[in-house]
C-alpha cells in the first residue's frame, strides 16, 4: 500500500509525496503555506482519487512524467520514468492505493533515531 509523506521545504513551506508500496516516490505535491492545507488536500485527493485525471509528457531528454490534475486545476507532478511502462505502472499504484494510504507526518524535523 502507498503512503502519503508530508515534509517541509528549505522555504518552511510544506509538501507532501505519494510513496509507493516500495518507497518509492511516485509523484510531489504543490507547496503548502500552511501544515494543514496539505492535510486537506491529502483528503481531498483519497476521497476523488478516481475524478483525477493524468496528463502523461515525454522530456526533452526521452523521460516520461505525469501531472496529476484534481477538479481541473494542477495538484501534483511525478518523478521522471525511463518507460511509459513504469509510468502506467506509478498511475495505476495511485488509483489502486491512494484512497486507503496513510498518512506519515515528518514535518516537524525532529530527530527519529538517536544515536
Amino acid at each position: 500500500m502507498g503512503t502519503f509523506v508530508i515534509t517541509k521545504r528549505f522555504n518552511d513551506e510544506y509538501k507532501f509525496v505519494f510513496a509507493s508500496r516500495k518507497g518509492k516516490t511516485i509523484f510531489t505535491s504543490l507547496s503548502y503555506e500552511l501544515k494543514f492545507e496539505g492535510e486537506e488536500a491529502i483528503e481531498k485527493f483519497k476521497l476523488n482519487t478516481s475524478q483525477a485525471t493524468f496528463l502523461k509528457f515525454k522530456s526533452t531528454k526521452g523521460k516520461y512524467y505525469f501531472k496529476v490534475l484534481l477538479d481541473g486545476e494542477h495538484f501534483a507532478t511525478s518523478r521522471k520514468y525511463t518507460t511509459e511502462l513504469r509510468l502506467e505502472k506509478g498511475i495505476a499504484e495511485i488509483v489502486k492505493y491512494a484512497s486507503i494510504s496513510e498518512v506519515l507526518d515528518f514535518s516537524s524535523n525532529d530527530v527519529i533515531f538517536t544515536d
